[in-house]
């Protein structure tokens, strides 16, 4: 039988096994961390202002951005006479509130062929839309949403007062997801996009405009819409926006004729080389050069002639052939006025009336891209 004595040792082992037993799992349960946590630090006091105007601006723009969904009816695909079921197709783009009474800007190809439109609201409000008026020269439309209430109007700004390198703002909806906002600079003025575009520049900004970001507000920091985005390069690296200025122009016509009715003249022109000038006895190449007169239009019925060199419409000086595009398209149809030109070296006038512009209204822009809304869901 053991005795009291040799039971020590046997206790003191199995008192330091289980000490050893407790302190292993101890440690395994407290590996090293693989981060470093930062103390608390503050960006330099102009950053962290920057930041908040940047954070502020952009809290109180989103609740005038909407969300437009539109819905197509195609034919069915393996009916090839197209007489089979209609196929619904969906896809959406951006907007922003212009009036309180329910007023919406957006893009003109966000809605074309349309067959219903829904504009979702900031606050997750739902309204069907109907287009007042749409211009896709411009690719500028108006829809209107009825019985909406407490709506955030987005202010227009002055986008002739905007300059290179000012920061601006992209608000949008781009490939379906909500609120977004990206932040980039004004990268020029005066990017002639489109042959059908009147005469009229964009603005180019390097803030993201991606597909569905299509008719949502370039703002300025004074959270003013200084463009509506249209535009951006294939690659998604550059983004053209409708200047505002231009937009106000465009409104009273669409809410009012549900189309821009624009001015014609009726002639092929370009620009005044020196060798146009030496043939052509004037004093100095400046002014609109007239290639051709076509048969019955408003230039022709006034007695304008090919080669004359328009220099001034009701006193306004030309210098380029894009001056006298943007002129006469945004002068009313039916208007009279008088047409300063050099004629085989003398100084002329002829009065011509504006008639209206009859093309297809269709934009061509070869290299930037519409961001269309995104693909079918």
């Amino acid at each position: 039988m053991p005795t009291s004595r040799n039971r020590v040792p046997a206790v003191l082992f199995l008192a330091c096994a289980l000490l050893l037993g407790c302190a292993g799992p101890a440690r395994a349960e407290s590996p090293r961390a693989l981060w470093r946590e930062s103390p608390d630090a503050s960006p330099a006091p102009e950053l962290q202002r920057f930041n908040n105007l940047l954070a502020d601006l952009a809290e109180r723009l989103k609740p005038g951005l909407v969300h437009v969904r539109v819905r197509r009816a195609t034919a069915s695909q393996s009916d090839a006479d197209g007489e089979g079921p209609a196929t619904p197709r969906r896809s959406t783009g951006s907007g922003f509130i212009v009036d309180a009474s329910g007023l919406v800007v957006t893009n003109a190809h966000v809605v074309e062929g349309a067959d219903s439109i829904q504009v979702k609201l900031a606050d997750g409000r739902r309204f069907a839309g109907r287009v007042v008026g749409s211009d896709e020269r411009v690719d500028l439309a108006l829809v209107r949403i009825d019985g909406a209430q407490d709506l955030s109007v987005l202010p227009l700004g002055d986008s002739n007062r905007l300059r290179v390198g000012e920061f601006v703002l992209a608000l949008g909806h781009p490939f379906g997801l909500e609120q977004t906002v990206s932040f980039g600079i004004v990268s020029r003025k005066g990017a002639p996009l489109s042959v059908a575009a009147p005469g009229f520049d964009f603005i180019q900004t390097d803030a993201a405009v991606n597909p569905g970001n299509s008719g949502g507000p370039l703002v300025n920091m004074a959270g003013q819409v200084v463009g509506v985005n249209s535009m951006a390069a294939r690659n998604g690296s550059i983004g053209f926006a409708i200047p505002s200025n231009l937009v106000k122009f465009l409104l009273p016509q669409l809410a009012t004729k549900g189309k821009v009715e624009w001015g014609w003249l009726g002639v092929s022109i370009a620009e005044v080389t020196d060798e146009d000038a030496a043939r052509l006895k004037l004093p100095e190449a400046r002014g609109v050069l007239v290639r051709g007169v076509m048969s019955g239009e408003p230039a022709e019925q006034g007695g304008v002639r090919p080669d004359d060199v328009i220099v001034a419409i009701d006193g306004t000086s030309l210098q380029t052939p894009r001056d006298l595009q943007r002129l006469v398209s945004s002068t009313p149809v039916g208007r009279r006025v008088r047409v300063s030109l050099v004629r085989d070296g003398q100084p002329a006038e002829v009065e011509v009336t504006i008639g209206p512009y009859k093309g297809n209204g269709r934009r061509t822009a070869p290299h930037p891209v519409p961001s269309r809304p995104d693909a079918p869901k």
